[in-house]
């Protein structure tokens, strides 16, 4: 049975329903079958039988607010005692996500509930593996959550001068696992999610697209994967699932010192249409930042860029990073006149500058 949530009105009616029918029906059957009511002890069997009350205990059970789950197995002795194992699960559960929550530097699971922002620097030494996969599995449990900022880093923003002495620490492997457990709507209300200075990898990115093709961020709009070790692999397998993010507005991939030609190639390839539906051209139809700077990219994957801008592939596209690429500097200016003829002239000082400013650039 497919997971959701029952809203608070519905949480106390069926609290009251286990209270009232038992004592309610025998005096309701006499009046439909008043020569030979159903005995109550039947009644009984079925209203609080174990396959019922545990639909509706698994549905109640939120391992950052248990009140529901614990209010629905009290209204009855009979249903406190079904719900034993249920219960001690859901305690088990909370206590981890409590634990996790102090290691947020949070106060408890209430303000990790309801917290609309999140930052951890030098995630690899303060969030193992499992606590990663945790935070994963509570992604139904956060509606509130907007901006998800996981980062290798100790500081933000970085040292330009230090940049390029920072080693990426491989416990940041479980970033990977937290992706494995974001179920269909996870975190839907997240608009930002940073993983940068991770050790994501081609299959951390798999594991991140299948998240989205099960539904998870929805809203998702700035996504920045910064050396986080991706290659060609990993972006053909996050490709699709970002193009059917219709509000994505920002993407960053730079730094991803194994990411060429086939991954630029896969992000601007239109995706294969419906049955019976015509050929399509725009991808990432209201992106309008690209980072793709410090990788494998040549001049082949400038030529592929160029195309795709000129046959309108990303017709919001307003800034592009490629310095620091493996490609010529008349190949990389091939793709800002694309960009220009896109966009327009007016614009061609501030895409000069995105181009070719040797340092950090920030959206």
């Amino acid at each position: 049975m497919p997971f959701c949530r029952l809203d608070a009105g519905l949480v106390q009616v069926l609290i009251r329903l286990v209270q009232l029918l038992l004592s309610q029906v025998q005096l309701s059957l006499r009046h439909v079958w008043p020569s030979n009511p159903l005995p109550h002890e039947m009644v009984e069997r079925v209203l609080l039988s174990p396959d019922l009350s545990g639909v509706i205990i698994s549905q109640l059970c939120n391992s950052l607010d248990p009140s529901d789950a614990v209010a629905f197995s009290s209204a009855s002795s009979e249903l406190w005692a079904l719900t034993h194992a249920q219960r001690q699960q859901l305690k088990a559960d909370y206590n981890v996500a409590a634990a996790l929550s102090l290691k947020l530097g949070m106060q408890g699971c209430k303000e990790l509930r309801e917290a609309k922002f999140l930052e951890v620097l030098s995630c690899a030494d303060r969030l193992s593996e499992d606590n990663l996969a945790t935070f994963g599995t509570l992604g139904s449990l956060m509606p509130a959550l907007n901006k998800l900022f996981l980062s290798g880093l100790n500081m933000w923003p970085p040292q330009a001068d230090l940049i390029d002495t920072i080693r990426i620490n491989d416990r940041a492997a479980g970033v990977q696992r937290l992706a494995e457990k974001l179920g269909a709507g996870a975190l839907p209300a997240l608009t930002s999610v940073t993983l940068n200075y991770m050790q994501l990898g081609d299959a951390g990115a798999s594991a991140l697209a299948a998240a989205l093709n099960r539904g998870a961020l929805p809203r998702l709009k700035h996504l920045d994967l910064t050396r986080a070790a991706i290659g060609d692999a990993g972006v053909v397998a996050l490709a699709p699932a970002l193009q059917r993010l219709l509000a994505l507005r920002s993407l960053d991939l730079g730094e991803n010192r194994l990411l060429g030609d086939v991954g630029a190639a896969a992000l601007v390839a239109p995706p294969p249409p419906p049955a019976g539906a015509p050929p399509t051209t725009g991808v990432l139809t209201e992106l309008k930042q690209l980072r793709l700077n410090e990788t494998r990219i040549t001049d082949a994957g400038c030529a592929i860029l160029a195309a795709a801008l000129h046959s309108g592939a990303l017709p919001p596209l307003e800034a592009l990073s490629l310095f620091g690429t493996h490609a010529s500097a008349a190949s990389v200016a091939a793709v800002f006149e694309a960009l220009v003829s896109l966009r327009g002239p007016r614009y061609s000082d501030d895409y000069t500058l995105r181009f070719a400013w040797p340092n950090w650039v920030y959206w």
